[in-house]
């Protein structure tokens, strides 16, 4: 019998785009914990969404079987992502829309900028969009000469500082409307000098800035909440009205869409429609909920084009236990309870996605290199595994076992690494008395590094450790000391009177 060999399949891709940092999450951390501005309205805003959001949760008796049916959605969506999302491109296409794939964020930016490119525009407005900023489509734009202009105030903000995004719903989280007022005179044309930094007026700028850019469009790009695969239907949903004006003025309409924002049919939207406003803003209903299938003649735009994203998700979606990663619907509840996220701030995390499940997702989407102090290593480790998050999620994902499990895979894949030297250096050292006795004796060295009771520096590999946490110093006896000393032999004599034993 003669058989032939096919090869082994090739592992899918990882992501690529705004999915690293350029130093490991400790470094980035001790940085960002010096600025105290940040921890202020960070904490402040926090503190707000999160008690709002346990009043509106509250409210609903069956919101636990609300999540339950979220989480069954999506484990059925990435059970039949295939199936589903060839049924979702026939259906956008029938509906007279335009689908492209993208395996990866260069493929996804150079798609978009042909279709800008097509309609002759050399700006486009954008409605708050994870996938483009992901994909760091307004950065490759900007090099092919095509100006975005963000539409959310949050994204505005970020946009016109020069700054990055450090929260998943609200990216300005970290600036103040003092900060805020002063990003405003400096780099928003037009806008009164006299501006003050009340939060009505700071709007009111918004609006005027963003008016004239609105009435001139001819192209916008957006994101999507979901991906309905019955009907072809795509949504949005947001507080301000930009996305409605973006998804319904301009001629053409870009949507940039991760695989795994499908969900099978429209009935569907009934759970999430009520998950994702309450876990997000704390609001039982978002303002706006914008939704469209295909091309409408004469109401809205005639062209329509949507780019279905991978950049990584395959490779997740491979990982029997890391792909419950996908079922994330963006709401940033994790990060809103997070005792890490509240005091780093997100601009530690290094990625688009920060918090608990960017800790998650990030490392997913984009690997890590484990040989090479990848800063995504380290994120599985950017948490204190309270639990808060997985309490939070709306759609049930255990974000503490999967940061757990990555620490598995890290320490896995990692040829040699100080954790992994020291726990065979302890292995040797307890395989007999004779040696375990010798290291406790060698260990009582390390009085000579404590203060205070603690020893907060080793030399390497300790150093490792002690750069994120501290020990106790070694006690002046082992406990075979002591129970040979003339102190243990009356402590034990003393017991046994307690005890009543002679």
């Amino acid at each position: 019998m003669s058989g032939t060999f096919l090869g082994m399949p090739t592992a899918p891709p990882r992501g690529a785009g705004n999915l690293r940092g350029e130093e490991p999450f400790p470094a980035a951390a001790r940085t960002e914990l010096g600025n105290t501005q940040m921890r202020r309205n960070v904490g402040k805003a926090t503190r707000t969404i999160r008690n709002k959001r346990l009043q509106v949760t509250g409210e609903l008796p069956d919101w636990e079987q609300l999540r339950s049916a979220g989480a069954a959605v999506k484990r059925d969506v990435m059970a039949r992502l295939p199936e589903l999302l060839e049924q979702f491109e026939r259906a956008v296409t029938e509906r007279g829309g335009h689908v492209h794939w993208a395996r990866d964020a260069a493929e996804a930016n150079a798609i978009v900028t042909g279709l800008v490119k097509d309609t002759g525009a050399d700006e486009a407005l954008k409605v708050k969009s994870m996938a483009t900023q992901e994909i760091g489509l307004n950065e490759h734009l900007a090099d092919e000469g095509i100006t975005a202009i963000e539409t959310d105030l949050a994204e505005l903000i970020v946009q016109l500082g020069e700054d990055r995004p450090s929260h998943i719903l609200v990216p300005a989280i970290h600036r103040n409307r003092s900060e805020i007022r002063e990003i405003f005179l400096r780099s928003m044309p037009g806008v009164d000098p006299g501006l003050d930094d009340d939060p009505t007026h700071l709007a009111n700028a918004a609006r005027r800035f963003l008016r004239e850019r609105f009435m001139r469009a001819r192209v916008a790009i957006s994101g999507a909440n979901f991906g309905i695969a019955e009907t072809g239907t795509l949504s949005v949903v947001e507080s301000e009205g930009n996305g409605r004006m973006c998804l319904t003025m301009p001629e053409t309409l870009i949507t940039v869409m991760g695989l795994e924002k499908l969900i099978p049919a429209y009935a569907d939207l009934e759970v999430f429609l009520q998950l994702l406003p309450r876990s997000s803003t704390g609001e039982r209903m978002n303002p706006y909920t914008s939704m469209w299938t295909g091309v409408t003649p004469d109401d809205g735009p005639q062209e329509f084009h949507l780019v279905l994203l991978d950049n990584g998700r395959t490779a997740t979606l491979a990982d029997e236990v890391g792909r419950e990663a996908l079922h994330c619907i963006r709401c940033s509840a994790c990060l809103n309870v997070c005792p890490v996220y509240e005091r780093t701030g997100g601009h530690a995390y290094g990625s688009t996605y920060p918090g608990p499940i960017g800790a998650v997702l990030t490392p997913q989407l984009a690997g890590m290199d484990t040989g090479g102090g990848d800063p995504n290593s380290s994120l599985p480790y950017a948490s204190s595994l309270c639990g808060a998050c997985f309490d939070a999620c709306p759609v049930k994902i255990d974000i503490p076992s999967l940061l757990v499990e990555l620490r598995h895979q890290h320490v896995e894949e990692a040829r040699v690494s100080a954790e992994q030297l020291m726990m065979k250096a302890a292995s040797t050292a307890m395989a007999t008395s004779g040696r375990w006795t010798a290291a406790q004796r060698a260990a009582q060295l390390g009085r000579l590094l404590g203060r205070g009771g603690r020893i907060r520096t080793l030399p390497p590999p300790g150093s490792a450790w002690t750069a994120a946490r501290d020990l106790p110093v070694p006690p002046k006896q082992t406990f075979r000391q002591w129970w040979d000393s003339a102190e243990g032999r009356a402590a034990i004599d003393d017991a046994h009177r307690e005890g009543g034993r002679p």
